[in-house]
């Protein structure tokens, strides 16, 4: 098996705590699976998923720009980065003041993947980081970004596979992501439009706002804006939050 092998928890180990429960029970496939599987899980839930996340948002960005709407669309496209960042700086002062240990600290029998791990558990920076970016994808467009959470839960599963958060940890920064991403969306809505509208008007157009008939000459914002709301079908209604 990979990483760190501390052999199998006594049975008081466990104890009562369904916290403490479950990290064995999730931690316990990573002794009974082989090791490719668990350089395999190591690899995605250290670097696979905030990469996949990435790619996710290029192709994003890739079908926005296609919209009519486009401008509003990729300014909440923006917001997705910021808000992960915006989660992890409001997570440092919760981490100092939780002062959760990792699990494999004060449990034994811990499969622990990856090592080195010196810092507090409680909240999952990885949890917190993916799930704000899902989020904000989702207020950008719903398919997108039911896939970015999608992705987010699946990397609280691996940062509990490989030992070194707690499924609460993992809960905690779903719930953190989650809240920063949505609560402040209005507020980065507010500022960011007018930016990537104002891009829209320059030479660096087809950063916000695909090449074409639309964008090659693109009336003025008032106009435009009436123009996009005439335009507007239910199909984007019903799959984007970001207009």
């Amino acid at each position: 098996m990979a990483g760190l092998a501390m052999g199998y928890p006594m049975p008081q180990a466990r104890g009562g705590n369904p916290d403490t429960s479950t990290l064995y029970d999730i931690n316990g496939l990573a002794k009974d699976a082989p090791g490719w599987l668990d350089h395999t899980m190591e690899f995605i839930g250290e670097y696979g998923i905030v990469l996949g996340l990435a790619v996710l948002m290029v192709l994003a960005w890739w079908s926005l720009r296609r919209r009519q709407d486009a401008p509003a669309a990729v300014a909440a496209l923006l917001w997705a980065p910021l808000a992960a960042g915006l989660a992890l700086l409001v997570n440092v002062p919760i981490r100092g003041f939780v002062k959760r240990p990792r699990p494999f600290i004060d449990h034994t029998g811990l499969e622990v993947l990856v090592k080195g791990k010196t810092d507090y558990s409680f909240v999952s920076d990885h949890a917190t980081l993916t799930m704000a970016i899902g989020v904000a994808l989702f207020v950008a467009n719903r398919k997108y970004g039911l896939i970015g959470i999608g992705l987010a839960f699946l990397e609280g599963f691996c940062r509990v596979y490989m030992g070194v958060h707690y499924p609460t940890d993992v809960i905690g920064g779903l719930a953190l992501g989650t809240a920063v991403a949505l609560l402040l969306a209005p507020l980065a809505m507010m500022a960011l439009t007018p930016l990537t509208r104002a891009i829209a008007r320059t030479r660096a157009a087809w950063l916000v706002r695909s090449a074409g008939p639309v964008a090659a000459a693109p009336p003025p914002l008032v106009a435009a804006e009436a123009t996009d709301a005439g335009r507007e079908t239910p199909r984007h209604r019903d799959n984007d939050l970001a207009a």
